[in-house]
């Protein structure tokens, strides 16, 4: 059995020939803490195949997943929040905002763009959680109303991806005007009879959940997605009561009326298409 063995003593191989993976090659599920090829996870639309858990992405994963062949045209990209209150807390807001710009390459927690999904054309904006936790700021609520205002213009579907830990306090008030701001655009929306889907993801908080996120002709969501206003521990600590098994995933949410349909972002595409077709 001297093949399982080193019989001699001192063997050492020089730096520049050990070889070493690649970073980003591989990734682990936070599930099931197995090792993921990033390849594999990206065709599997970054679904865990071992465990079927959806591994939080952003905006960039999803205009891939939803838009034919990638290719889709970005709207109103420029857009940048502002610091109208000089707002400070362990550091200003406003270094705070070019701290995340420079480590995420985003513009703020939201992005939004035109393209064609199955060959039809639509509207979809994506929140980003790596940014500020995709808080609910005025440039997010700006970028849902414009980009209302361009499918009315231009008679489109409106699809919203939500994923954000709720409103952005360090734009207080202004943050919470956006609520109203873009429910009032949902409803032109409505008015002009052209269909809004909102797809609910991990996680979905605070006055997001409040306002649009609920407010689709159809509202779906990912599979174990967390859903609600405040979080868990927030409502136990106040009622004083055990919350029940799997309070506020997307499960007990369908399960108590506020979703149509739970979706696996596989057939994510294909549901919306389907769904598209149905009202034209």
């Amino acid at each position: 059995m001297s093949w399982f063995k080193r019989n001699k003593a001192g063997i050492h191989t020089a730096t520049e020939n050990k070889k070493e993976a690649p970073d980003g090659m591989w990734n682990k599920c936070p599930n099931c803490k197995k090792p993921l090829l990033n390849v594999e996870q990206v065709e599997n639309k970054f679904v865990c195949h071992y465990c079927d858990y959806h591994i939080r992405i952003g905006s960039t994963a999803y205009f891939s997943i939803l838009f034919d062949n990638n290719e889709y045209t970005e709207l109103f990209p420029n857009l940048k929040a502002g610091d109208p209150l000089n707002f400070v807390d362990s550091k200003p807001y406003k270094d705070r905002l070019v701290e995340s710009q420079a480590k995420t390459g985003l513009n703020d927690a939201l992005r939004s763009a035109v393209g064609k999904l199955d060959g039809q054309e639509i509207v979809v904006a994506c929140m980003d959680f790596s940014f500020i936790g995709g808080s609910m700021g005025s440039v997010v609520g700006e970028k849902i109303a414009r980009s209302i205002d361009y499918c009315i213009e231009h008679k489109l579907p409106f699809m919203l991806i939500s994923k954000s830990g709720g409103a952005r306090m360090m734009e207080a008030a202004f943050s919470l005007m956006q609520m109203a701001k873009t429910s009032a655009k949902l409803a032109l929306l409505a008015q002009a009879k052209l269909p809004y889907i909102c797809l609910l993801t991990d996680p979905t908080t605070g006055g997001v959940t409040a306002s649009y996120a609920m407010l689709g002709d159809i509202n779906i969501a990912e599979p174990g997605a967390l859903i609600g206003f405040a979080g868990p521990r927030v409502i136990k600590e106040t009622i004083k009561k055990d919350l029940p098994k799997g309070f506020q995933t997307s499960e007990f949410v369908l399960e108590h009326g506020f979703l149509d349909f739970i979706v696996d972002r596989r057939q994510l595409k294909e549901k919306v298409s389907t769904f598209l077709k149905l009202v034209k």
